[in-house]
């Protein structure tokens, strides 16, 4: 039977951690290149959603076609027009149909882009990016949203058919109570920007939970396992950093904008997201403070673990090095040896290896050594 070395080898050495939080999320990160235009695959499935309301009346229309979308335009009402899936004729389309500026098409269409806002041709441009969290992979997604302003109409933009942060606005705005419905379109668009930067607390709490979860640990039984999972909850941070602190040059370019789709009257609720913007970019600062003092707090605890260690070993060799020195001494070629002859040298060099690291373990003791 040939035997296989290898098979047995890899039991030898420790998990690699790499493999459990790889360098594969670091390039995910890092791989933001603006020189390098990059290609946008284009959507298999394409899902247009209206809402066309005023005080009186809402109008819910699912499944649209391009030109039934398009039609929305002079309907007389405030419409909302939300595309999942990006294709870039679709996009040239609406654009060119609603009066959205070719550059902003082109932000539209952009991948990894970083928020921002514009005004063009009497529209308001804004791209922000929304947030989940994988629970299986335990890190932040991300998906780009545009939405455009314009009179009378919003328009919306998302990349993923599958996940939405709008769907509590959404039934709300069925309501005949609700306050949307009685304010200007200015006021939706405040709506949509105030959800997409409330998702974010929710992803941030996730993320206080692991970091909790993380510090627990570290006290109780740190590995190097933990060390590897606060390295991947910063990569985290910086996800988390990279998307939310532009959004306050967001907030704040709209809260000074002079654009008349913008009123007065709502510039209140402009400032509240910039309070609540505010407030997330504090919790990040905070969240990356507390993995930097957890990262100390772990190397203090290995420091204090290897000086165990070593003061145990200290106190072996101090304990042996007696009963080292009676055994060398006797056990040298001489002639005349004391003792050596007697008839209890012996048990006498035996008591005397046995009870002088009695002694030593004794004083060790006092001075509190250990």
């Amino acid at each position: 039977m040939k035997m296989r070395p290898e098979k047995y080898l890899r039991y030898l050495f420790l998990p690699n951690l790499f493999e459990l939080f790889g360098t594969q999320r670091t390039k995910e990160i890092l791989s933001v290149n603006p020189t390098i235009v990059p290609r946008r695959e284009e959507a298999q499935q394409v899902v247009i959603t209206a809402y066309c309301y005023n005080k009186e009346t809402i109008e819910e229309r699912k499944d649209l076609l391009l030109n039934e979308a398009l039609a929305l335009r002079d309907s007389g009402k405030i419409v909302w027009i939300n595309i999942d899936g990006l294709r870039k004729s679709d996009v040239e389309a609406i654009g060119n149909c609603f009066g959205i500026h070719p550059l902003l098409q082109e932000d539209i269409l952009s991948v990894n882009q970083r928020a921002k806002m514009d005004e063009a041709d009497d529209i308001l441009f804004s791209l922000m990016n929304m947030l989940y969290y994988n629970e299986q992979k335990k890190s932040v997604d991300q998906e780009q949203i545009s939405l455009v302003l314009g009179k009378n109409f919003v328009i919306t933009f998302q990349e993923d058919l599958d996940r939405d942060v709008f769907t509590a606005l959404r039934e709300r705005l069925k309501l005949p109570t609700s306050k949307t419905r009685t304010k200007e379109v200015d006021y939706l668009y405040y709506t949509l920007l105030d959800t997409i930067v409330d998702h974010y607390f929710i992803v941030m709490d996730k993320l206080g939970d692991e970091i909790e979860d993380l510090e627990e640990e570290i006290i109780k039984s740190a590995s190097k396992r933990t060390l590897a999972y606060i390295n991947s909850l910063r990569k985290e941070l910086i996800v988390l950093k990279r998307t939310i602190y532009p959004v306050r040059e967001v907030i704040s370019g709209l809260i000074k904008s002079e654009n008349e789709l913008l009123t007065e009257q709502n510039e209140r609720y402009y400032k509240d997201v910039y309070d609540h913007i505010v407030q997330a970019i504090d919790l990040v600062d905070n969240y990356r403070d507390m993995l930097t003092g957890m990262q100390d707090l772990y190397l203090s605890n290995v420091n204090l673990k290897m000086n165990e260690v070593m003061k145990v070993m200290a106190i072996v060799t101090c304990v042996l090095a007696p009963a080292t020195v009676i055994g060398g001494i006797f056990g040298m070629n001489f002639n005349v040896i004391p003792l050596s002859n007697h008839h209890w040298g012996f048990w006498i060099a035996v008591g005397a290896m046995v009870l002088i690291p009695l002694w030593m373990l004794l004083i060790f003791k006092r001075k509190g050594w250990f």
